[in-house]
């Protein structure tokens, strides 16, 4: 029945869409590419548009006859053609603007409004705009996310390492908040997120993020960053803003380019991390109507850097034999006393840095015109990766989790991921008399699969196979959206009314691994008794290790990532309806008012109604105010609702459950966790925009308040022993009920508060022969928790376990409340050279561990790149990213616990691999 209602919806958009009326239309470019919102206007008519994202336009005439055209735009010399159009005739109409010095095509962006784009400069909320284009041609990223941290002031990203699937899925913040409080879209649709959620302490943990990096470079024009509220506009998770990703649409053009690099600091081993990114890009023209087939490719690979060597710690303390193995604190530790203790530099350190990765992308963005005023448009593409990271390594001294047979010497395990992402978007778009339809569908799947190399199964014991099939995650969601919008240019200056409908279904799977993988065999070690205790001699055979007494389990499932358990296995399905209303009034030419409203349900939690209001008054060409307020929300998503991640235990004669269990399993009813329902918010923003020619200023302050944020807790349990509390007794009955001896749980439990303040100051002008450009971007924000934290009643004195205290940093400290990047760029003739300092403020290390929680001091990343054109068509470009070599400041020791290792992965501010190097060749024809 649903299929039959789209076919006919496109039915009646192909018979209206094909009236007739003369009409002008037309592409407006400049010597390199299509331009994007150039005004276009009809002399003495009341007739105004912008350019599309394709640098094309199309306007209505009142009558036959001769008119004069004329197009603007920022940075570019304005242009007039008289054109003649008979009754019911096409007139194509095309322009070739004169730049007026400087590049300003990332000045206009569509983002934020269904009206024409705009300038940046006019937008009633911050926009920021990157050029991709421009940028990968000069830096040394070359993946999304790290492009957009180096680049954009309030957006976060690192590679992270030890957190399993989250090393080769780099979480992203926006503003200081969580990835899934981001909306991404491509090509203003919405971007699916990825199967995987973030359980690991790392930057955002307990969410579900978009995987940026999915998206070759090659494949986008340029990224809108919306720095505000927009659930009232788009939808679920756009609470911290939106990200709208631009693909390419150039035609006749091959853009091709390698890149080269790797690591080359002073704790580098030589060069190593070495990476490799190749891109191909190429459009051709599908008729002279404007339909077009952009094709991107990209391989990529990126090799192991390890940086356990400079992060040293490796320290075992025997607390029954203090006097052998003393515990310093902040020191680090020879390696002669290394030897003294019996230890190698690699015990239980695993491959702290860069993982490796290997894959490869295939994007498509199209556009065929089907009728005078209609056109289907289609873009998606596939994205595989193979990944390889390490869990800790297994020491010889570890009896219950080696073996001795097999790995004599100790292993370090591998966790071997395979990530597919899929994407298909396509839709008709044109005119419906005097409305503007869209009518489009969007698929988008991301599959997630483990494997688990050089590691065993210790309860199998000399049976243990070396390699498993751990199982993995699968989500898939499928949106449809109708969309309207028309311009009325009689009442006041004009006002732009749109409405639309959602419909979207999202499914989400858990697929387990092989048995062998994550069951327990139940074997125990037959050596010693707790009076007579085992003891191993050191390699070097000075100092005996104590580690395991007779009926010692062994450690079951595969060492380092145990595989999904049958019990986990998870399907399950959600819909959600929304229809939204939006109406942007020009009450003057410089007084704007954009109001919105949403209402959304989902089949799920039930529904939600959100609104915006959003205002900007231009004094003069030279000063605007502008400001929002909003309400918003965040859906939670299937994975939070359902991820389940259970081991079976043998404890007192019973086989009994223990880890994470789902919002509704009866685990999470008996101890009165609530249902998970959507985060809601409400966010203000206040600031200006100031355009002094050359030289351009915005300055935005804001408030989001978050109520309901949805946690991934810690780790409930309770006892029954004789002193043991009576909330501690009821909790270890109330686990047993349910056949569980611990537990932790995805719940609404607390409020937070970010605010700050974003600035950005740009200066653009003709220095000699060339083009100078500098920009300065500062971001100034803080998140804090405020209230208390929202424990059921039955948990209620258990706060420090829903939200530990690294979780809480995790949330507060762990991006810079302080971020600055100045950019200077200066091309001239054949050369061109760009030099970047990013200044990433203190962050706090996460842990729970009070003697090992420290502020780390604000750095200065310095990028250098130099450009040179060999020929019209051939460019070499070398440089470094942290030309200076800069770490992140070391960690202390650990005081408690028994390895005591601490690893700098778990604070993402810059990365903590150093200086890396890089060369890229560049074919343009």
């Amino acid at each position: 029945m649903k299929i039959k209602l789209y076919l006919f919806i496109l039915l009646c958009c192909s018979v209206g869409l094909s009236a007739q009326a003369q009409v002008i239309r037309g592409e407006v470019r400049d010597s390199s590419q299509t331009i994007t919102g150039a005004t276009v206007s009809v002399v003495g008519q009341q007739l105004r548009i912008g350019t599309d994202a394709n640098g094309r336009y199309e306007i209505k005439l009142p009558a036959p006859g001769t008119y004069q055209v004329t197009v603007s735009y920022i940075g570019y010399q304005t242009q007039q053609k008289s054109v003649t159009v008979a009754a019911e005739e096409l007139k194509q109409l095309d322009f070739d603007l004169i730049n007026a010095g400087g590049n300003n095509l990332e000045n206009v962006v569509v983002l934020g409004s269904r009206s024409a784009p705009r300038s940046r400069m006019d937008t009633p909320v911050p926009v920021d705009v990157v050029d991709i284009q421009k940028l990968t041609a000069n830096v040394a990223q070359v993946s999304v996310n790290q492009i957009l941290n180096f680049v954009a002031p309030s957006f976060t990203s690192n590679v992270m390492s030890l957190t399993d699937a989250t090393d080769h899925i780099d979480p992203a913040s926006l503003r200081g908040l969580g990835p899934d409080q981001v909306l991404v879209l491509i090509n203003g649709k919405r971007r699916h997120t990825t199967s995987v959620i973030n359980i690991n302490g790392s930057l955002g943990k307990g969410s579900v993020g978009t995987d940026l990096n999915a998206i070759p470079t090659a494949a986008i024009k340029r990224i809108e960053i919306l720095r505000d509220g927009a659930s009232a506009q788009y939808g679920s998770d756009a609470i911290a803003g939106v990200i709208n990703i631009i693909l390419n649409s150039d035609v006749n053009k091959l853009n091709a380019s390698v890149s080269g690099g790797g690591f080359a600091g002073k704790h580098s081993d030589g060069l190593d991390g070495e990476t490799v990114q190749a891109n191909v890009n190429y459009g051709v023209a599908l008729n002279d109507k404007g339909g077009f087939l952009n094709l991107s490719g990209s391989f990529d690979f990126r090799d192991f850097a390890s940086r356990t060597t400079p992060y040293r710690g490796v320290i075992f303390t025997d607390f029954n034999n203090p006097e052998l193995y003393p515990n310093p604190t902040g020191v680090d530790i020879t390696d002669e006393e290394l030897v003294r203790r019996g230890l190698d530099r690699g015990d239980f350190v695993p491959n702290i840095g860069q993982s490796k990765n290997r894959g490869g992308s295939l994007f498509f963005n199209s556009i065929i015109p089907v009728a005078e005023e209609a056109e289907i448009y289609a873009f998606g593409g596939l994205n595989y990766r193979n990944g390889t990271s390490t869990a800790f390594y297994r020491t010889p001294r570890q009896l219950t989790q080696n073996n001795a047979t097999i790995y004599p010497n100790g292993f370090l395990p591998e966790i071997n991921t395979n990530n597919l992402d899929q994407s298909f978007a396509v839709g008709i778009r044109g005119n419906l008399g005097e409305w503007k339809a869209d009518f489009s569908n969007s698929f988008g799947r991301n599959a997630v699969e483990f494997a688990t190399r050089n590691t065993l199964n210790a309860s199998m014991l000399n049976s243990s196979p070396t390699s498993f099939e751990s199982g993995g995650y699968d989500f898939t969601q499928n949106t449809t959206n109708l969309d309207f919008s028309r311009f009325f240019e009689g009442p006041l200056s004009g006002i732009n009314v749109a409405f639309g409908f959602e419909n979207r279904f999202e499914k989400y799977k858990i697929n387990p691994g092989e048995e062998a993988s994550y069951v327990n065999y139940g074997n125990a070690i037959n050596a010693g008794t707790p009076e007579n205790p085992v003891y191993i001699p050191s390699p070097t055979g000075n100092i005996p290790t104590r580690f395991a007494a007779n009926g010692s389990p062994y450690a079951g499932g595969a060492q380092g990532f145990p595989g999904i358990s049958a019990d986990n296995l998870t399907n399950e399905t959600r819909t959600s309806i929304a229809g939204y209303a939006d109406v942007e009034v020009n009450v003057t030419d410089k007084f704007l008012v954009d109001g919105a409203v949403r209402f959304e349900n989902y089949s799920d939690f039930g529904s939600t109604l959100n609104g915006k209001l959003a205002a900007r008054y231009k004094f003069s060409d030279a000063f605007l105010l502008r400001g929002a307020v909003n309400t918003g929300f965040r859906a939670p998503s299937l994975h939070q609702r359902y991820f389940n991640s259970t081991s079976t235990v043998f404890i007192d004669g019973a086989f009994v459950e223990s880890g994470t269990f789902a919002n509704d399993s009866r685990v999470a009813q008996l101890l009165g966790i609530p249902k998970l329902k959507e985060e809601t918010s409400d966010s203000y923003s206040l600031g200006f925009t100031s355009n002094l020619g050359k030289f351009k200023i915005t300055v935005d302050g804001y408030l989001v308040n978050i109520n309901d944020r949805v946690i991934y807790t810690g780790q409930f349990s309770g006892s029954n022993a004789p002193d043991a509390t009576p909330q501690d007794r009821e909790l270890y009955d109330l686990l047993r009920l349910a056949n569980a001896t611990t537990a932790r749980f995805f719940a609404n439990a607390v409020d937070t508060r970010t605010m700050g303040i974003d600035a950005v100051f740009s200066y653009s002008t003709p220095l000699g022969n060339g083009i100078f450009r500098a920009d300065l971007a500062n971001t100034f924000t803080k998140t804090e928790i405020v209230g208390d934290v929202h424990a059921s009643p039955l948990l209620v004195g258990k706060e420090s376990t829903y939200l530990d205290q690294a979780s809480r940093i995790l949330i507060e400290r762990v991006t810079p409340r302080i971020k600055t990047n100045l950019s200077l760029d200066y091309s001239w003739n054949k050369w061109n050279a760009f030099v970047r300092n990013v200044y990433f403020g203190e962050i706090q290390q996460p842990t729970n561990v009070e003697a090992n929680r420290q502020t780390l001091p604000g750095r200065v990343v310095t990028d250098l790149g130099a450009g040179y054109n060999l020929t019209k068509n051939l460019k070499l470009t070398v440089g470094a990213n942290n030309v200076f070599d800069v770490y992140p400041a070391q960690l202390l020791l650990s005081s408690q616990g028994t390895s005591g290792i601490l690893y700098p992965n778990q604070a993402p501010q810059f990365g903590f691999l150093g200086r890396y190097v890089f060369t890229r060749l560049a074919l343009n024809f």
